[in-house]
């Protein structure tokens, strides 16, 4: 074809289609040229899968399912998997499955028709001291292999004893945009859910010997030593990362208990539990196999403490009893519930605890009628305990009338100050219990403030030591079961036949002390009201170990037998300049004048809570804590720690 007649058609299909253009435009109006234009919905949250492992869980499965429950996440785009890790459990797990969790659906391995194959497998075979590590393996296999036929683009990892109070951390988890990452958990003491580095010994042996020898030779070098101290260890960055001085994302070796993984990164398609990986050169623990499994992928592990997420508890030996099981999870419960409000789940059925006193013949609260944060979690707390006797302080607005009158010459230790209007109605608190417990002729009783947090196995321990008290013989008036020793460089002894129990010198607080009928009678006799002073000055003057001479001199009765648990059982929530700490007593007026308030000190404690923090590492209170909006603080030497 000729060159000019092909550019001549060329030229004519430009003019034609000019043409058409401009005369359908010229047709219709400017108005019908474009739609108009429809919002976007918004995308559905990302489903998840929950893997719940529960092993002698009835204690603390209503508990967990309580807080899967009141995340603040979507219940339809959730899926809960809760495997067993034992048959006896299996009739209990199966009543959770069968309940509707909100809109939220409950998956098995192979429907709900599969609980008899299900039981079969929850069987821990008994062939050898590895046995229960593969069993683990197996059920997070067969969870990881559910997760990825149901296309869930994330899958949960949790123990049933972890408690995840943070309602926004599924979320915030997801929000890190990371394959594997585990909400920081915090337990009594250094423990949580990550480790920080590995051990030199194994890394040593990694590098000398073949991954074949070390796997078919791993239980030999157990024996030998090699590989006793275990292959993580904790490098200088652990504690920081703990005690939140360092905060963020971290990338660590390994997280176990409660982490996130993401299902829909390419290389989650490598990680297992099971079988083993053929290098896997360690002992059989399912934690260090899926960490191993991680390394060999590629895959990062990370650990995020940006916020206060949740608590696990301390691990136990592995002979430990349902009994020490359970007292472990309950100390746990105690600890979330300082800050965070944790309940059953309304969707299981729970049976009520039977109430019990510890052996004593009433269980005091002491509150402020307007502290209904303390009094809630208090009661909340000792239902592990029982139903306590409940009795609130007075205010004493007619303090003259009521024939009350300070000390001569009384003045705070620290501040110089006289006494406050607080202190009073604290002493009030107890002045009552003493007077109901000697009309009633109550033999012995407990007497707690709201203000306490109790130590692991807090029952267990008390009833051991007034067994011990019985069975010698021992006559008492006063048992301190939670205080602050001021006079440490001098030493107390210990108290002969009873074991924990000493000779207490000058102490402060009232957190928590027994009580016998004769000592509240003596309490009563010296007529503490019209020469009062705080009542953690009255005690040690009445068993005659105060340092000052002049208050003494006003009482002549000083012969009050008190004793002290050592250790102590009690210990306050907070401490002066920790976020969250609030004193109702020192945070007062001036006994007999209303306009003079006494938080004097109050620059002087936001300065300590800065040098604490910083000391210690405590976070501020989490936003999403349910007792929030805690007043301004401040400060006093008599709350110091």
């Amino acid at each position: 074809m000729p060159l000019g007649f092909a550019g001549f058609r060329l030229y004519f299909l430009v003019l034609a289609g000019k043409f058409f253009l401009h005369s359908n435009t010229e047709e219709l109006p400017a108005d019908h040229l474009l739609q108009p234009t429809q919002q976007e919905s918004s995308l559905l949250k990302p489903t998840v899968l929950i893997t719940i492992l529960a092993r002698n869980a009835q204690h603390s499965l209503p508990y967990f399912l309580g807080c899967i429950d009141r995340l603040d996440y979507p219940k339809d785009r959730i899926a809960i998997c809760l495997r067993p890790q034992c048959g006896q459990q299996h009739s209990h797990a199966s009543g959770v499955a069968s309940k509707e969790f909100n809109t939220c659906t409950t998956q098995w391995s192979g429907g709900p028709q599969s609980n008899q194959a299900l039981m079969k497998m929850n069987r821990v075979p008994n062939t050898g001291p590895d046995s229960r590590f593969i069993h683990v393996m197996k059920l997070k296999q067969a969870a990881l292999r559910a997760a990825r036929r149901l296309w869930t683009d994330y899958i949960l990892f949790v123990d049933s004893d972890n408690l995840l109070t943070n309602r926004q951390v599924l979320s915030d988890m997801i929000a890190e945009n990371l394959t594997i990452v585990a909400p920081m958990l915090e337990s009594k003491g250094l423990y949580s859910n990550f480790w920080g580095g590995m051990t030199p010994e194994v890394r040593r042996l990694k590098q000398s010997l073949s991954a074949k020898y070390l796997l078919h030779n791993c239980r030999k070098m157990v024996v030998l030593g090699l590989l006793h101290r275990g292959y993580y260890r904790r490098t200088p960055v652990y504690i920081p990362i703990r005690k939140w001085k360092r905060h963020g994302c971290f990338a660590v070796p390994m997280v176990h208990s409660t982490y996130l993984l993401d299902l829909r990164r390419r290389a989650s398609k490598a990680l297992a539990f099971h079988p083993l990986h053929p290098d896997y050169p360690h002992n059989v623990d399912d934690i260090m196999v899926f960490a191993f499994s991680a390394q060999q992928a590629g895959v990062q592990m990370y650990v995020c403490n940006k916020d206060h997420y949740g608590y696990l508890p301390v691990p136990l030996n592995q002979d430990q009893t349902l009994e020490e099981e359970e007292e472990s999870f309950t100390h746990t419960l105690t600890e979330a519930l300082i800050s965070y409000i944790v309940e059953p789940s309304q969707y299981v059925h729970t049976l009520p605890k039977e109430p019990a006193k510890l052996g004593f013949d009433e269980i005091f609260l002491i509150n402020l009628k307007r502290r209904a944060d303390r009094r809630k979690r208090m009661l909340s707390t000792l239902s592990v305990i029982g139903s306590p006797h409940h009795t609130d302080r007075s205010r004493g607005w007619q303090l003259q009338a009521m024939g009350i009158d300070m000390l001569p010459g009384y003045k705070d230790p620290y501040s110089g100050r006289v006494l406050t209007r607080g202190e009073i109605g604290c002493f009030l608190s107890h002045y009552n219990i003493w007077k109901q417990v000697a009309q009633q002729e109550l033999q012995q009783v407990l007497v707690l403030e709201d203000d306490v947090r109790f130590e692991p196995r807090f029952c267990r321990r008390l009833m051991t030591i007034m067994e011990n008290v019985q069975s010698v013989g021992l006559e008492w008036d006063l048992i301190y079961v939670g205080r602050k020793r001021l006079q440490v460089k001098e030493p107390e002894y210990w108290v002969k036949g009873v074991s924990n129990l000493v000779h207490p010198h000058y102490s402060y607080w009232t957190l928590g002390y027994v009580l016998s009928l004769n000592g509240a009678k003596k309490l009563l006799q010296a007529k503490p009201l019209n020469k009062m002073l705080p009542v953690d000055e009255f005690l040690p003057i009445m068993f005659n170990k105060h340092p000052n001479d002049e208050y003494m001199q006003y009482f002549e009765q000083r012969d009050l037998s008190a004793f002290s648990v050592e250790p102590l059982l009690l210990f306050p929530t907070h401490y002066t300049g920790q976020p969250g700490y609030f004193s109702d007593t020192e945070t007062s007026t001036i006994w007999d004048d209303e306009a003079v308030g006494t938080d004097w000190d109050r620059d002087g404690a936001k300065r300590q809570q800065v040098q604490e923090t910083e000391n210690v590492g405590f976070k501020p209170v989490a936003p999403n804590s349910a007792y929030g909006g805690i007043p301004e603080l401040s400060a006093s030497g008599r709350d110091e720690l």
